[in-house]
């Protein structure tokens, strides 16, 4: 009945899954914690600090590692029991979460120490998330992948809303020492929930397989296959140019509208509020247009809303703005991430995803930063409004030039040895911000 009843929404079906209800609940309690810590910490920084600069650098320093460990990562994730190997790097992110805690209570916390740890926190992210997903494409079926990614960006953002939203009361009335260890305990929800997964979540390579001939296969594929190749490098170019957004919130109202943790909750809850809602809707969606057309007009508009947001002229009018854009930057991974998985063989898609996320990672953490340095010299407005302006001219670029290079989106090709290519889910950070 309750399966029944699910399948008349197709963006809910993946809840009728017994291990996908438990990581998708496991990840939204850890996912609330780390927006807290997320908040607590750019406005530590951009209160510390005064400088776009150093808030941007450090949002770069916790994506920078994918530059290198993502392609180890997705490969790793291919070779382990997925469940044990998650659960190691949830305890080492948990281990990194309580030396922030601490270094908060004892009045020793510095911008250099969140440097370092939000760095070594980056690593660890990089090297599990790939797992993730591949966990998540063992415990769901094909038929209700497309409802997973739905779901799995809902539970993201539902983080995104309620984590600030609790960082600002907790800043407010207990200091940001209290935000660091409730993030701390959150990592409790995701070990209970692997613990409680039936799947073997054994990897699909031969252990025996060599780590490096295993990571160029991966990236031989995504070289060769037009379709991933183009998703790539459109997954860089929406990380330099239109991501930044995210890590930069404090500095926006901070810096431009002067106000603080609060107003910079209010626009980080206002964009998972956008990107939950795209999330609901996109199944039905894609069902309606097919993933070429949806695609294409995400593509063409999130340019268009960022640099709206980056205009508006009040912090409310922002708030509405960043609605929009948060829900077009979720649909617009979305799709570049189904794409990736659909066009990849199976035994192949945690390297595939791990080299997403490689992309995704370092043009956010290029962006981030090149846009914070420049702010602070010639204004914040200019330099994101700017930067969401030239992401729209490449856009229209390249639809003058290859005007049918988004048809590849819209079936998979027959690649590896594997019949039946379905599409992940990134669940935590770095698969999207």
């Amino acid at each position: 009945m309750r399966a029944l009843r699910l399948s008349r929404f197709s963006s809910l079906r993946a809840f009728g899954h017994r291990d996908f209800v438990h990581v998708w609940s496991g990840a939204l309690v850890s996912n609330i914690g780390t927006w807290m810590e997320t908040l607590a910490l750019g406005v530590y920084v951009t209160t510390v600090t005064g400088r776009a600069e150093a808030t941007g650098g450090i949002a770069a320093l916790t994506f920078l590692p994918a530059v290198v460990l993502s392609p180890v990562g997705g490969a790793l994730a291919d070779r382990f029991d997925r469940r044990v190997y998650l659960a190691a790097g949830t305890l080492v992110q948990a281990l990194l979460a309580a030396l922030l805690a601490v270094l908060a209570f004892t009045g020793r916390l510095s911008v250099p120490a969140v440097a370092v740890i939000s760095l070594l926190n980056g690593c660890a992210a990089t090297l599990t998330n790939p797992a993730f997903t591949a966990l998540i494409a063992e415990i769901v079926p094909p038929e209700d992948l497309h409802s997973a990614v739905s779901l799995s960006s809902a539970q993201f953002n539902l983080g995104r809303i309620i984590g600030p939203a609790l960082a600002a009361v907790v800043l407010a009335t207990s200091g940001i020492a209290w935000a660091l260890i409730i993030n701390t305990l959150s990592f409790i929800a995701v070990l209970v929930a692997l613990s409680r997964v039936r799947s073997s979540g054994k990897g699909s390579v031969s252990s025996q397989e060599e780590l490096w001939p295993g990571i160029v296969r991966g990236a031989r594929l995504a070289r060769e296959d037009a379709g991933i190749f183009l998703m790539m490098m459109s997954t860089l170019v929406v990380a330099a140019l239109v991501a930044p957004f995210i890590g930069l919130v404090p500095v926006f109202a901070i810096r431009v509208f002067h106000q603080g943790a609060a107003a910079t909750s209010l626009l980080v809850t206002a964009q998972g509020v956008g990107a939950v809602t795209a999330a609901m809707l996109l199944g039905p969606l894609l069902e309606r247009f097919g993933r070429k057309r949806v695609l294409e007009w995400c593509v063409l508009l999130i340019g268009p809303m960022a640099a709206l947001y980056w205009m508006a002229p009040t912090l409310h009018a922002a708030a509405l703005a960043i609605v929009g854009l948060g829900g077009l930057y979720m649909a617009t991974l979305a799709g570049f991430n189904t794409t990736c998985q659909l066009r990849a063989p199976r035994d192949l898609q945690a390297r595939i995803s791990s080299l997403y996320g490689m992309m995704l990672g370092v043009g956010y953490a290029g962006g981030v930063w090149l846009q914070g340095a420049l702010a602070d010299r010639v204004g914040v407005r200019f330099v994101t409004a700017s930067a969401a302006l030239l992401f729209l001219a490449l856009v229209l670029t390249l639809r003058l030039l290859r005007p049918r290079c988004f048809d590849a989106t819209e079936a998979p090709t027959g690649h590896g040895t594997v019949a039946e290519p379905r599409p992940a889910v990134a669940l935590e950070g770095s698969g999207e911000f």
